[in-house]
Parts: C-alpha cells; sequence; structure tokens
C-alpha cells in the first residue's frame, strides 16, 4: 500500500532535504524513523527538494509498505524516533498511482523577513535579515511584475537541473507586522534558488539600488549573472502543496505566524 505524509521541519540543522553522501538531510532522518515502524527499509518520494538552511510547514511525501499498522501508529510512532527539529502533521493511506513529486498542482512559498537596522538573535536562523528602508509603494509593484508566465533563466542557480525555465507565478503577496514581513509565492513549480534570487532582487529594487525594471530586463536577458546575489535561506519555508482534490491530501493551509 502506498501512505501519504505530511512534514514540518527546521532546516537549519541539516544539509538540506535530500539524501546525500556522508552528509545528514532530513530525508535520511524521515527513512530512518519510518524504517524502524515498518520493520523493513522506507524509501519516501517528495514533493520537492528544499536547501540547506531551508525550512518546511508542509513537505508531502509518500511511500510503499505491505507492513500494516494504524495510520497513528505511523505519524506517533515515527515522530518517536525523529528529532524535535522533524515533525510528521497527517498521514493517510492514498491511491497507488498518487505521486508527491510529480502530481503537484501547485507549490507554495513563504519567505519571513525581519527589517531592522540589526540581525536579532532570537530570529537569525528562522528569517532573513534586511536592514535597509523599504518603500512600500515600489513594493506593490515589482511584485506584480513577477505574476504570469515569465522565462526564470536570470533567477535560476548554475546547479540547477530542471531542463525548462519557464514557470507561472499565480501569486505573489506579502503581509506586514512590525518589524516583520511575509512574502507568498505561489506557482506550478519553482526553480533552484529562484525564491532566494528573486527576494534580493525585490529588495534591490524597493531600497532604491535598482530601478523598477530590472525585473523586466532580467527577463529578457536570461542571464544569472547580471541578477543580484542569491539571498539568505534562513527565512524560506515550503510552505503548502497543492494536489487534484481526488488523491485526498489535506490542505493544511500553513503559514508562519506573525
Amino acid at each position: 500500500m502506498r501512505i501519504a505524509a505530511i512534514v514540518e521541519y527546521l532546516g537549519t540543522n541539516y544539509a538540506g532535504f535530500q539524501i546525500q553522501p556522508n552528509l545528514n538531510t532530513i530525508q535520511l532522518c524521515i527513512q530512518k524513523a519510518l524504517s524502524k515502524i515498518a520493520n523493513h527499509d522506507v524509501k519516501i518520494e517528495a514533493s520537492g527538494r528544499t536547501d540547506a538552511g531551508v525550512h518546511a510547514l508542509g513537505q508531502v511525501f509518500h511511500f510503499d509498505t505491505e507492513s500494516q499498522r494504524p495510520l497513528n501508529s505511523w505519524k506517533r510512532g515515527a515522530n518517536s524516533f525523529l528529532p524535535q527539529d522533524i515533525s510528521i502533521k497527517w498521514v493517510s493511506e492514498v491511491d497507488k498511482n498518487f505521486h508527491a513529486r510529480f502530481n503537484v498542482m501547485e507549490r507554495e512559498y513563504q519567505y519571513l523577513l525581519h527589517c531592522n537596522d540589526t540581525p536579532s538573535a532570537i530570529w537569525h536562523q528562522k528569517a532573513g535579515h534586511y536592514g535597509y528602508e523599504i518603500n512600500f509603494k515600489l513594493l506593490d509593484k515589482v511584485l506584480k511584475e513577477f505574476i504570469g508566465k515569465h522565462d526564470f533563466t536570470s533567477f535560476r542557480s548554475s546547479e540547477c537541473q530542471s531542463k525548462k525555465p519557464i514557470r507561472i507565478m499565480h501569486d505573489v503577496s506579502y503581509q506586514k507586522k512590525e518589524n516583520f514581513i511575509l512574502f507568498k509565492f505561489t506557482a506550478d513549480g519553482f526553480l533552484h534558488h529562484q525564491i532566494r534570487n528573486m527576494m534580493s532582487v525585490i529588495l534591490d529594487v524597493v531600497s532604491g539600488k535598482k530601478p523598477l525594471d530590472y525585473v523586466q530586463y532580467l527577463f529578457e536577458v536570461k542571464d544569472r549573472t547580471k541578477a543580484s546575489n542569491t539571498f539568505s535561506p534562513n527565512g524560506l519555508y515550503l510552505a503548502n502543496i497543492k494536489y487534484e482534490k481526488k488523491f485526498k491530501i489535506v490542505d493544511l493551509k500553513n503559514t508562519v505566524i506573525i
């Protein structure tokens, strides 16, 4: 049978989600925990990868097993073997044709930005820091530049393995509370480092370092070296993954609370 699950984690202490030789990763920890419950080796398939230092509120994965366990045992049992910075939130048996990665309809990432002239000792691992003044009228305008179908070549990592740089951004928005800004990005998919590179460009525009048409220039030039430096991973969260309703994957509407 096939089991689907939703997991949240803090990525600070890990070399990313995906298993890598001789490194501690989120996937490795989850597979070890589930293997103990299943009494056989378990391999999970996730909705996508997250880099070192990137967090998740709603990473979805699936695995196959012949071991019969109550659903609550998969969740509680695995959590008892997981470190405190990884927690499985939801588990369900799903159709054998469900695939956590290939059936994704929409991905949502959130970025928590701490705006202050000095960095926070409390928030430094859970939020990006920005110490310059932000023009919010420009912020409203620059975010709209990203919505729609675009070639994100200038926003992808040189190590990105995706064959196609075209992505459809469904929404880019933000909410502000005191010294924090929470950005939300939803799309059909994202390229490696895309959001972190978008964040750098956005902040360069709203601080006056770059003009508003900088975004359109980067879409046209299709050259990563022309864009701003990659922003910090610390405030980036994989928040929600959406599938067709027929797969019955719960929508937890995860959000970073500010």
